[in-house]
């Protein structure tokens, strides 16, 4: 294929995102060798898509230079091919089965009698001459499951039915291609032997015969077989649209066949090949700098606010998180990345506190009630799904009542030898298993009607964040990404920042592909770090990585688009399978016998749903694409948009980059940048490096219902300081902060932070916001005391697990208020307010301390509130009193 003269993509004209006019020549694009795929491409304008920012050396360096991706084909010797008959051979025996089964068919008996028809089901059961039919008939299998076990064998994964006795019988070999007889461990035929000896004809009859058999399956065994069946079932019914089990089984020896291949093959052919097209490269995206423009920003977070009730919420909460390494104290149970109580809460209550400062916000602005449905894809790793359903339980579903949640569960899949696809197994049915990726959340969401579910709740559009990153709502990011969303009706965006060097992370791109048809395809799309080398991305070229943004996997996604995907009776509705077999997977075998081996399992990714929202054109495209493509990105700064607790600390490890630990230090750093604002003195929190094996310089934890968008934070605090080794935690949304000291700790927790609950028709308590919110005024306030214990060993400053010396707390329950003003509160103290009082404290000659109830009529809105108001795109607030007449 002669070599295409390079993308000639410049900013040329106006577009709905009012970029500046600016062009470029394209003479200056090259081709580079596959090895060396990142390149030189003119830069144009500054406009408010700007091309992904870079530092300010870098700007000024590289000021018409951009880095893209170059798949134009390159001339290499020919390889020599790897010995791969046998994958060859196995995955068209498995696609020609896959082809007559034909998977999306409901009639049982034509696809029973095609799975019995195969050379490799025929021989086993021929060979064991009935026998272990006969015991799965004891068991009682239907027809459905004996449909299940018989695909098992057809996929070549016998072993997993392994019994490991160990009388012995010696395999023979066999000419025919398609038996793989060593993926059938000796143990199995010995049990077949056994099984033969049994007396299933004997006068008992049927239930003689179940007996006998229970002394060959125990109750463990045939436990694990019925669980065996069930995730059987499960792989069959969700991976239909690829052929389910044998489905499954070529996919994976396909990934394993061409990630051998990829390593002798051409780029043009792996481009032709694995991507469908004649030509495919990718830009540095234009980008919304949420940073630059400022003005817009508020704009679009505004628009997000607004459009609140056409919005819904998903999680995908069903990885494994191994790296997170979480485990009950109590019990030595592997916990799901939901459960790590991260700064006092659970990481799922983390998320679902920030959905509820926004919809807090949307109250005051507008004052009308918007409960957002949530949807929540689990797992059964780890318990996943009964710890998740549990906590909702637990915490009353959080006071939004359980309609508004909708938890389903993503199936587990096989994990396969790096060495030969082969399933791998810890003892006789039972398979070693982890979730398949969170790009199975499409298919799963029309599969089990949550599509419709958020259609009948009224939803055009939802955000998307995972359950680990502590730091996607901070300020304007989330409700700017949803905001442009809706406004413009584009199908997919994504919040992104800059790329960490060295993280394992993706890359977002714009993808520009020439089909075989002559048309052309833009659009932004992610490349995950694991497919880096797919791409020729070397591993070790942080520096031009770093040129693309980050993937963050924040999103915002149209339903309808979303659902026309996970609908498809084809591989579109499973995006970008891979299997990464780089990873060592662990597991425990029957004997209890240690194993790590190179493996993985088909997963796909859910950002790359991307992938088919492309827009074609006729021709080459010139100019700026952004108003034309139904993808977008929004840019911030790093620790506005991602910062991850995913993976334990490694002892004596110098990296706090996605621990635990190094998501508070973000945190901290969002809390100084914004008190600051507000002329509030405090220590800047330094690098990351400074804190390995020390305590961070204060601990201030802020609830996001004070903004959540920094604009409003910001009229609530003014003036002040906060020392070094001190705290201050506010769990309270109605405060007025002007000029106040803390050299300390000082912790305000308000019962109604938002707003108090009332019961429902089906008796479960719902937050009504707005209504008897606690409130605390503190005017020229001084705090002093000994604080937070610094020098404790048992402090675990990011779990909010502290000892204290001496700490100033106000608690506030039901509908209280706290004032104080003019005064030095030193030493330790706890001031109680109850429910309907106002707890006042002055200082004249000396400390006076009132303590009144609050009137009748101004109990739901309390003495004081702040009014919020719409001033074009700005929000204002003016603090409010209420008469007490």
């Amino acid at each position: 294929m002669a070599n295409p003269q390079a993308s000639p993509i410049h900013q040329n004209h106006l577009s709905l995102f009012h970029f500046r006019t600016t062009s470029t020549s394209p003479s200056s694009f090259t081709s580079l060798h596959f090895r060396k795929p990142l390149l030189s491409l003119p830069s144009s304008s500054s406009s408010l898509f700007s091309k992904y920012p870079q530092s300010e050396h870098q700007q000024c360096n590289n000021y018409h230079q951009v880095r893209h991706v170059s798949t134009v084909p390159v001339e290499y010797p020919t390889p020599t091919p790897p010995e791969s008959d046998d994958f060859l051979s196995e995955i068209g025996r498995l696609k020609s089965l896959r082809s007559k089964l034909d998977v999306s068919s409901k009639d049982l008996r034509r696809k029973d009698a095609v799975i019995d028809a195969d050379p490799r089901v025929r021989r086993f059961f021929s060979e064991n001459r009935g026998g272990f039919s006969k015991v799965l008939g004891s068991l009682g299998l239907n027809s459905e499951e004996m449909f299940l076990v018989k695909c098992v064998i057809a996929a070549g994964q016998e072993h997993a039915l392994c019994m490991n006795y160990e009388e012995g019988f010696e395999e023979e070999e066999e000419e025919e291609e398609y038996t793989v007889r060593s993926s059938v461990k000796n143990a199995l035929y010995a049990l077949v032997e056994m099984i033969e000896r049994l007396d299933v004809n004997s006068s008992s009859g049927y239930n003689g015969g179940r007996r006998e058999m229970d002394t060959v399956l125990g109750a463990e065994e045939i436990a694990h077989f019925r669980k065996f069946l069930k995730f059987l079932d499960e792989i069959e019914q969700f991976y239909d649209c690829i052929g389910g089990i044998i489905g499954y089984q070529v996919m994976v020896l396909k990934l394993l066949y061409q990630s051998t291949k990829r390593r002798n093959t051409s780029r043009s052919h792996i481009v032709e090949e694995l991507l469908g097209c004649q030509y495919l490269e990718m830009h540095t995206p234009s980008v919304l700098d949420l940073t630059q423009r400022k003005e817009y920003a508020s704009q679009a977070a505004l628009w997000g606010i607004e459009g609140l009730p056409d919005l819904g919420e998903i999680y995908p909460l069903g990885g494994a998180a191994d790296r997170l390494g979480l485990v009950d104290t109590e019990t030595g149970e592997c916990l799901p990345a939901a459960m790590l109580a991260h700064c006092g809460r659970t990481l799922l209550e983390g998320l679902i506190r920030d959905l509820q400062a926004r919809e807090f916000l949307y109250f005051k602005l507008y004052g009308k009630q918007c409960v957002t449905p949530v949807a929540i894809m689990t797992s059964a790793a780890k318990n996943n799904h009964e710890h998740v359903t549990s906590l909702c339980e637990r915490l009353k579903w959080f006071g939004r009542g359980q309609s508004n949640f909708r938890l389903f569960e993503q199936p587990l899949v096989p994990t396969v030898s790096a060495e030969d696809g082969q399933w791998l197994v810890s003892k006789p049915f039972v398979p070693v298993s982890k979730p398949g990726g969170h790009g199975a959340i499409w298919k799963l969401a029309y599969d089990k009607g949550v599509f419709k579910w958020f259609f009948d709740h009224g939803r055009k559009g939802a955000t998307i964040r995972q359950v680990s990153n502590v730091v996607a709502a901070t300020d304007v990011t989330l409700l700017a990404l949803a905001g442009i969303g809706l406004r413009y009706n584009k199908k997919l965006g994504f919040a992104s920042c800059k790329r960490n060097a060295g993280a394992t992370e993706g890359i977002n791109v714009l993808m520009e592909k020439k089909n075989f048809d002559g048309k052309w395809e833009y659009g932004i799309s992610c490349i995950e770090y694991t497919e880096f080398d797919k791409f020729g991305i070397s591993p070790s070229s942080d520096g031009l990585q770093a040129d693309f943004p980050a993937n963050t996997n924040i999103l915002y996604v149209d339903l309808h688009s979303a659902e026309s995907i996970g609908s498809s009776s084809n591989a579109k509705s499973l995006p970008n399978m891979v299997l990464n077999t780089k990873k060592r997977i662990e597991y425990i075998d029957q004997y209890g016998d240690y194993h790590s081996v190179l493996g993985g399992r088909l997963e796909c990714t859910m950002q790359n749903i991307a992938d088919n929202f492309l827009n074609k054109f006729p021709s080459r495209c010139q100019g700026n694409l952004e108003d034309k493509l139904d993808t977008y990105i929004v840019h911030n700064e790093r620790r506005k948009v991602t910062s991850s607790a995913k993976k334990k600390k490694p002892h004596a490890s110098a990296a706090l980059h996605q621990t635990p630990d190094g998501a508070l230090l973000d945190i901290l750093r969002n809390a100084y940048e914004l008190l600051t604002e507000c002329d509030i003195k405090l220590p800047m929190i330094e690098h990351n490096d400074n804190y390995v094996d020390s305590p961070p310089p204060y601990l201030i934890l802020l609830h996001p219902a004070l903004g959540p968008l920094w604009e409003v934070s910001r009229q609530k605090f003014k003036g002040g300081s906060i020392s070094s080794c001190s705290e201050v935690q506010l769990e309270i949304a109605e405060l007025s902060w002007n000029n106040v000291q803390v050299d300390g700790s000082l912790i305000i927790t308000a019962e109604n932070a938002m707003g108090s609950t009332t019961i429902n028709d089906h008796g479960e308590p719902i937050l009504q916001y707005g209504l008897r919110c606690g409130k605390c005024k503190l005017h020229n306030v001084k705090v002093v005391n000994r604080g937070i214990d610094w020098n404790s060993k048992s402090n675990v400053y990011w779990r909010n697990d502290v000892n204290r010396l001496e700490s100033c707390k106000i608690i506030l329950h039901g509908n209280a208020e706290f004032e104080a003003s003019n005064v030095t509160v030193e030493g330790n103290h706890v001031f109680e307010v109850p429910d309907g009082h106002i707890l006042k404290i002055t200082q004249g000659n000396a400390v006076l301390i009132n303590l009144e109830a609050m009137k009748e009529e101004v109990s739901e809105k309390g003495s004081w509130y702040w009014d919020y108001k719409l001033n074009g795109s700005h929000i204002h607030l003016q603090q409010v009193e209420v008469s007490q007449n």
